[in-house]
């Protein structure tokens, strides 16, 4: 099961925005994409969430934009878990462009664990959190 996980897209025409590249909203569709992705391959698909009651929602997000992505760019969406706290889990994100590994952006996003009927915090069960190694900024090429 990978610590840190790659998500590969390929920029759609519909991501296009009018100054001819990706619109800005789309990285963090891809942002979520990765990180389902991620938890799926880590033995925590969206259902098994549902079953247990409980889930993640985004509680912010913060982009750096570096260089564009343009139409048909193929793109890798780098993603892992950074830290976790009672309630809480960083995400981090570099997004490249697949051909040179070029970085397109750098993101994190603060997830908060929520009880699903109540739409409250609640603690990170340890199940979740033994599914997931922690990893340092360090140790992402």
């Amino acid at each position: 099961m990978p610590a840190i996980f790659d998500y590969h897209w390929t920029v759609q025409e519909r991501e296009i925005d009018g100054l001819g590249h990706v619109n800005n909203v789309e990285y963090i569709r891809w942002m979520q994409d990765a990180a389902v992705a991620h938890s799926a391959a880590q033995g925590w698909p969206s259902k098994r969430y549902y079953e247990l009651g409980a889930g993640w929602v985004a509680r912010s997000h913060k982009i750096e934009y570096l260089s564009p992505a343009l139409p048909g760019d193929e793109v890798i969406v780098r993603t892992w878990v950074a830290s976790f706290d009672k309630i809480r889990s960083l995400r981090k994100f570099r997004i490249l462009r697949k051909s040179d590994e070029s970085a397109l952006a750098l993101a994190e996003t603060l997830w908060v664990f929520v009880n699903l009927e109540r739409h409250q915090p609640c603690r990170v069960p340890e199940q979740v959190r033994e599914a997931f190694i922690l990893v340092s900024d360090a140790d992402v090429a």
